[in-house]
């Protein structure tokens, strides 16, 4: 298969964690062509939704991990698969290339499918699971968030559209610095914040559990640093290698039928204890460590999914 890749610049990646290129490697292995762009080379031009990038070859070598070949301008529409692969913020920008990528979409299968990547950003798709999630609150008006706070005490108050877990507090019930940081974020951005009741259990580790096509892959777990609330890879977390429990199971099997649905095949969800806190589908990480831990090739799954979709 023709195989574009729209993502963040490769060069800076690192090959031992970056979900995007063990894909990449899995489809070269597969014997599909690839062709890479960042997302800033896409374009509408007069009916056609082009690219101008790069054909790639990846290959596992630290510091030489990728070749490109001559630039040149694609149509999307003549491939047989687009990867949408870029880091959130999710933001105006991000929104345009799925409303983009919407106009090749089934006919050139994009993965995850942009319409429902768009109607479905991470920290949203988890209210229509009131059940399997804490107590959150979305809301700008820092009276609501005053009153979420007053009821639950210890909180976790971050972006809506955040990611990486930058921009994540913690406040405790002693905690005076609710008006500050409301007063920060709202400064800067005309987006709502989120609100969750705090977990203790995420001391133990925020786990990711990976959904290929509606089903568990398998989980890694993600262990704050010390004196971090934060679990996040990204800023220090730590991964180990962790078992699916009856209740992450059972998360699975409830919003697996609706992620299948809706051609996403390739998702991450975030579970602590007992409890779902997100659903991500912009862009998941974590398949290169659970094929360390368990030998699970998740980038094979994944592939196996869209050849028969695509067949």
């Amino acid at each position: 298969m023709k195989v574009a890749i729209q993502m963040d610049p490769i060069g800076p990646i690192n090959i031992d964690a970056d979900t995007t290129f063990r894909l990449a490697e899995e489809a070269q292995a597969r014997g599909h062509e690839l062709f890479y762009y960042t997302p800033d080379k896409l374009a509408y031009e007069e009916g056609r939704i082009t690219a101008r990038g790069w054909p790639l070859t990846v290959q596992r070598v630290q510091g030489d991990h990728f070749r490109l070949g001559e630039e040149q301008v694609v149509d999307l529409s003549t491939f047989d698969v687009v990867w949408l692969r870029q880091d959130p913020p999710f933001d105006m920008f991000y929104i345009t290339t799925t409303h983009l990528l919407d106009r090749i979409h089934p006919k050139t299968l994009v993965v995850n499918d942009p319409f429902w990547v768009r109607n479905y950003p991470e920290k949203l798709l988890v209210l229509d699971f009131p059940q399997l999630t804490p107590p959150t609150t979305i809301a700008r008006d820092i009276g609501t968030i005053r009153a979420f706070k007053e009821k639950h005490g210890d909180i976790i108050l971050k972006p809506l559209y955040g990611n990486g877990g930058a921009g994540v507090f913690r406040l405790t019930e002693s905690d005076r610095n609710l008006s500050s940081l409301h007063e920060l974020f709202t400064g800067f951005s005309r987006e709502p914040l989120i609100v969750q009741k705090y977990l203790p259990a995420v001391s133990k580790g925020d786990k990711r559990v990976i959904l290929v096509d509606g089903e568990p892959g398998g989980a890694i777990n993600r262990v704050p640093a010390e004196g971090e609330t934060r679990s996040n890879m990204h800023v220090g977390g730590r991964p180990e290698k962790v078992a699916l429990t009856e209740r992450d199971l059972e998360i699975c099997r409830t919003i697996g039928p609706r992620l299948k649905e809706k051609g996403q095949v390739l998702v991450g969800i975030d579970v602590i204890g007992d409890w779902l806190t997100e659903i991500n589908v912009t862009s998941p990480t974590g398949i290169q460590e659970l094929e360390r831990f368990d030998g699970t090739n998740v980038a094979a799954l994944v592939w196996e999914a869209i050849e028969a979709k695509r067949a």
